[in-house]
């Protein structure tokens, strides 16, 4: 009777766990396809020439 009622809380947390990841899927998808993440994106610069790397 405990082993039943461990395993179904267990199964309740396994369910509610997967509806989450489920949501930030969609969220995460959502907001990639915004504009504030191509503008991100676009103003990255290569930093590798610099004195550092002995590149001068």
């Amino acid at each position: 009777m405990i082993l039943i009622t461990v395993a179904s809380v267990f199964l309740v947390f396994i369910l509610i766990a997967i509806i989450k990841m489920f949501k930030l899927k969609a969220e995460n998808k959502k907001l990639m396809e915004t504009n504030a993440f191509k503008d991100v994106d676009e103003s990255y610069k290569d930093f590798t020439s610099g004195h550092l790397y002995g590149d001068n």
